[in-house]
């Protein structure tokens, strides 16, 4: 769980420096470019999807400023990028 930072009130104390920096959470998923084009048809910027360690991978940041990655399977070779399957 991610849990937001009590701004005001409820003794709640915001830390110092940006949020998020340093946080990469890595989901492993069904399916990470179907949700690469899910996340664009919501109006989201997600990262191209490209390959690593034998998987396609995309992320994005959540509002708060942390780093949300989503991983799936592949055979495809290693560093390829979404925009070059296309050609």
């Amino acid at each position: 769980m991610l849990q937001e930072f009590v701004k005001e009130g409820h003794g709640g104390l915001r830390p110092e420096g940006v949020l998020g920096q340093g946080i990469n959470l890595c989901f492993q998923c069904e399916d990470a470019v179907a949700l690469y084009h899910e996340f664009r048809s919501r109006g989201l910027e997600p990262s191209e999807p490209f390959v690593g360690n034998s998987m396609w991978v995309t992320s994005l940041r959540d509002p708060d400023g942390y780093r949300v990655e989503f991983e799936s399977m592949t055979d495809v070779p290693e560093e390829t990028k979404l925009s070059e399957m296309d050609k």
